[in-house]
């Protein structure tokens, strides 16, 4: 993100609201889509919580606003610049435990079984790009086209995708 440009983003799977509140603590402008209940009540509760504490964590929460649905129908009706993706990651190769907090994800969200609905929903969507989080070692989606180009962490590999 340039520092002089704000952005619209849609997280459009926020989990616990982790990169949303990274993205808004960058100055971006961060709406969040929660389709599970539960999920969508402890990060509302978390959200209440961070603004009571008041100070930079309020306007950093103050620049989020959370949405509960099903991003799949909800993307439709904005208009964003940019749509974030971090789907529950496929099983994987080591032998290693998840983090707890994304453990604790799973057993609330259950299994993330139209990730490739939503990622094709948003390519439709978005005005500017499609940002895929995934583990940097998962394999491509063959349903999907290829990525514009990729931003390779340690751990992690963002997919972005242009779609102006």
């Amino acid at each position: 993100m340039k520092s002089n440009k704000n952005r619209n983003i849609i997280d459009a799977t926020a989990g616990l609201g982790y990169d949303s509140f990274i993205l808004a603590s960058l100055g971006a402008k961060v709406t969040l889509i929660e389709r599970s209940e539960k999920m969508h009540e402890i990060l509302q509760n978390g959200i209440n919580e961070g603004v009571s504490f008041g100070g930079e964590i309020e306007k950093i929460i103050n620049r989020m606003d959370l949405l509960f649905g099903d991003s799949k129908d909800i993307l439709p009706k904005l208009s964003p610049e940019v749509i974030m993706i971090d789907t529950m990651y496929k099983d994987r190769k080591k032998t290693a435990l998840v983090k707890n907090n994304m453990r604790l994800v799973r057993e609330i969200v259950g299994p993330d079984s139209d990730s490739v609905e939503l990622l094709k929903v948003a390519l439709n969507c978005a005005k500017n790009r499609v940002v895929l989080k995934q583990p940097r070692y998962a394999d491509p989606i063959r349903e999907i086209r290829k990525c514009s180009h990729q931003i390779l962490g340690k751990t992690i590999r963002y997919d972005i995708f242009m779609t102006n």
